[in-house]
């Protein structure tokens, strides 16, 4: 089957995990989890490794003073990647620190017993637990925003649901399940109506699709490198400048600091007030690499080509009646479904025989399961070297798969 691209360049020939060991294709449908790497994005973390490395902030020697550049170079590439500026992206370990860091700094001072904060039904673990956490620790309540019919997460209800004791709304971005995107320029209109503050988790909406922070309104906004073609190990944090100048540093150490004596420390101002200790330098130049990979082909474009891929499978999958499909029409990139009588796992690991790679399981989203109704389901999720030929072989795994369990 052939699904249109508006990619005309070969992406997968860029990408050299996309083939066995035996040389045969592989299609890696679990982009969703984490994105395979092309060659541009490899070369650059040997670069940084090799040639160039050097630590950074503190070396007077030309090598450091060169990665320094480079590193605040590539702050100002992811910054500007989704619409920020420079002082106001923090490097941190990855979107989950990043939430966690918005919890143990804006949220410990500024959430009080009686203040609520406001999440949905879809939401990951990781945007789910630290408000957990901090909720336990400061006397706050947790409000749970439900779905739509098709999966979306209910702004009309959020609305009806959000008072002036709401201090924040912590929405996905797009669900790493259902794929669903959400309306966040309304989302944020009703979080500000009563003076709350809108987190976005933009893990899968920033691999997929332009991102712009000032259009969505939004007041803190957390992705990860490793979903964007980058390496693991680094994510960042953008929160309004205003919001970063009042926010308690978590962490201490070295880097974070103004000045520093037995009876008193002072702090850095901006980002770095919030990076202790020495700093994933390498992951940081990678990523910036991996936000030059990404705009040379265009988000419009790689938008374009995973809706159509979205919209063919999910025709494919749509014409079984015993598939059940979750999540919107209009998906970003992922689709999710079950096949009666057969568990996700055993789809998966028939469908892996094949050199076929999805994702079975809960998805790090156990609430949202339980709200479907399922143990579990599986997922197929598309990057820019996705393409027609992985969902003919995702089709014909199966149809092997439905004849061993004596369905077809």
């Amino acid at each position: 089957m052939n699904a249109p691209t508006t990619i005309k360049r070969d992406l997968r020939a860029e990408y050299p995990g996309l083939v066995t060991a035996e040389g045969k294709p592989w299609h890696y449908l679990d982009t969703a989890a984490t994105a395979q790497k092309p060659r541009a994005v490899i070369d650059a973390m040997a670069r940084a490794l090799g040639e160039d490395y050097a630590t950074v902030h503190r070396g007077v020697y030309a090598r450091s003073a060169e990665m320094t550049l480079a590193y605040e170079a590539a702050r100002r590439k992811v910054a500007g990647f989704i619409g920020g500026t420079e002082d106001e992206l923090i490097f941190t370990r990855g979107a989950t620190e990043a939430i966690n860091l918005v919890a143990n700094t804006w949220g410990r001072a500024n959430l009080k017993a009686g203040d609520r904060i406001l999440l949905s039904q879809l939401e990951h673990h990781s945007n789910i637990v630290p408000w957990q956490m901090i909720a336990q620790q400061t006397g706050a309540v947790i409000d749970v925003c439900p779905l739509t019919a098709d999966h979306q997460i209910d702004l009309g209800a959020a609305e009806a649901m959000l008072t002036e004791a709401h201090k924040l709304v912590a929405f996905g971005h797009v669900s790493n399940v259902l794929g669903s995107v959400l309306d966040a320029p309304r989302a944020a209109a009703l979080a500000h109506k009563v003076g709350a503050k809108l987190l976005l988790d933009g893990c899968q909406s920033a691999p997929h699709m332009p991102v712009d922070v000032a259009a969505l309104g939004c007041d803190f906004y957390v992705f990860s490198a490793h979903k964007l073609y980058g390496p693991t190990g680094i994510g960042a944090l953008w929160a309004r400048a205003e919001l970063l100048t009042d926010m308690p540093p978590w962490e201490g150490g070295g880097a974070m600091i103004d000045r520093v004596t037995f009876e008193r420390t002072t702090y850095a101002s901006g980002p770095q007030r919030f990076e202790a200790g020495t700093p994933a330098i390498t992951e940081a130049i990678t990523f910036g690499a991996a936000v030059d990979y990404v705009e040379s082909i265009g988000l419009g474009h790689i938008h374009a080509n995973e809706q159509a891929l979205v919209a063919l499978l999910r025709r494919e999958l749509g014409a079984m009646n015993d598939v059940t499909l979750f999540g919107p029409e209009g998906s970003a990139g992922i689709v999710s479904f079950t096949i009666d009588d057969i568990h996700p796992h055993d789809l998966g690991t028939i469908l892996d025989e094949a050199n076929v790679a999805i994702r079975a399981g809960h998805h790090c989203a156990q609430p949202l399961m339980d709200y479907l109704g399922v143990p579990a389901t599986a997922r197929a999720s598309f990057g820019v070297y996705s393409t027609g030929a992985d969902i003919d072989a995702l089709m014909a795994g199966i149809a092997r798969t439905r004849k061993i369990f004596g369905k077809g």
